[in-house]
């Protein structure tokens, strides 16, 4: 039995352990501090040509976990996209580590689009524990050529007709690495006759604090403020393109819902969910509602008139991790995932990853996020909300079995 925190790399990537087993074990290090730019005088924003569609934010949109359609424990049958898939700059990743994979969500189909999420990042730029550098949704700029996500959409906003930005921020700022994290190391070392949980912990009290979380909503809305300032520094009215902001997936099921006992290590070594019963309804049932109400409290507090929402924290229902509506690829009669039917019978989450499969071709930092399948049916989500340009909020939740003729998860946007 292995637990997390071994300081291996598998073989063939740039891929750096320390950093990639932090990313799941402890939330990011504390941002550096940074100095915001002056947004440059408005110009009048771009006419004509193709509309685009932008992301910004978190590795919930980034694409984190794209390449993986499901989990087995044959990676050959669940590797939809190959060694390329965040290799969103040719032959290499235009920002080490963001892995904006080639299925997230914003690539619609109904306009042009533009990926500038980044993994690991929070509502204000830092760099990680290994140095890497992690763009937040403000204006900060180097002399090395790093600059935020807002200045980034700037600059592309004011080339480009962007009709349509997606924000997906907030869950690292809370700790969500590090709680998990804290999850899966308490399930791995404490007993089942005297189970440790998460939910009691220190660190995750203080994360969800009320204190903690409105301080967070309050950087959510400064971030969601400085989209809407890069959008007029671009030359853009307000009415001249919609803000979209999504909340996050209830990825877990809850202990009556779930396939696998707890008894052993079976739950995390084979199945790659190492929760304690307890710790799975607080989290399906406390812990994400609070994070989602924490994204509506920033909204409020960004000051910003004509926000739309898109509420996905259902969307998985019946497809979390180990949910016993669901079945690893290896446990079934299917080739791999591209059989019929595999979708429907998948997890839309990828596996929490541990020391043991560190040589292998997954990252660790992976874990827990929405897989190949998962993508796809946010993807149908922001289609839907898109609405051929005439954007609305709503609700999304799965429809039925099968794939769309694009290939993608049945969902409805209500």
């Amino acid at each position: 039995m292995k637990l997390l925190l071994s300081p291996a790399t598998r073989p063939g990537t740039a891929r750096r352990w320390r950093w990639a087993t932090r990313a799941l074990v402890a939330a990011i290090a504390s941002a550096a501090t940074v100095s915001a730019v002056i947004a440059p005088p408005a110009h009048a924003a771009p006419v004509g040509g193709d509309e685009w569609v932008v992301s910004v934010g978190d590795s919930y949109i980034s694409g984190e976990a794209g390449r993986w359609a499901g989990n087995s424990s044959d990676p050959g049958q669940t590797d939809a996209l190959g060694d390329a898939a965040y290799l969103d700059a040719g032959q290499s990743e235009s920002t080490a580590g963001c892995h904006r994979s080639s299925s997230a969500e914003i690539r619609i189909g109904q306009a042009q689009s533009a990926n500038l999420a980044c993994s690991g990042a929070k509502t204000a730029t830092s760099w990680n524990s290994s140095g890497e550098f992690k763009p937040g949704l403000d204006f900060y700029k180097d002399a090395a050529g790093n600059m935020g996500q807002a200045l980034a959409l700037q600059n592309f906003a004011s080339a480009h007709r962007v009709t349509m930005v997606v924000v997906s921020v907030g869950g690292n700022d809370l700790g969500f690495a590090g709680i998990i994290a804290t999850c899966v190391s308490k399930f791995m070392t404490s007993p089942s006759w005297a189970p440790s949980y998460c939910k009691d912990s220190t660190t995750v009290a203080t994360n969800f604090s009320a204190t903690n979380r409105a301080a967070v909503a309050s950087r959510i809305g400064a971030s969601l403020a400085n989209v809407a300032k890069a959008m007029a520094g671009a030359g853009y009215a307000p009415g001249e393109y919609s803000l979209l902001v999504q909340n996050y997936v209830s990825p877990l099921p809850r202990s009556s819902n779930i396939a696998y006992s707890e008894a052993g290590f079976n739950r995390q070594s084979t199945y790659g969910c190492g929760f304690w019963n307890a710790d799975l309804d607080w989290a399906s049932g406390t812990a994400v509602p609070a994070i989602n109400s924490t994204i509506s409290a920033g909204i409020a507090a960004s000051g910003l008139d004509g926000v739309h929402t898109l509420n996905v924290a259902a969307l998985f229902t019946g497809h979390e991790l180990c949910a016993d509506t669901t079945k690893k690829l290896n446990n079934t009669a299917l080739t791999d995932w591209r059989s019929a039917g595999a979708a429907d019978v998948s997890e839309w989450i990828n596996e929490v990853r541990t020391a043991s499969t560190v040589f292998s071709d997954y990252y660790i930092q992976e874990s827990l996020h929405p897989n190949y399948w998962g993508q796809l049916a946010l993807r149908n989500c922001v289609r839907q909300v898109y609405n051929d340009g005439d954007v609305r909020s709503g609700s999304c939740v799965a429809s039925g079995a099968g794939l769309t003729t694009a290939g993608e998860p049945a969902v409805t946007v209500r």
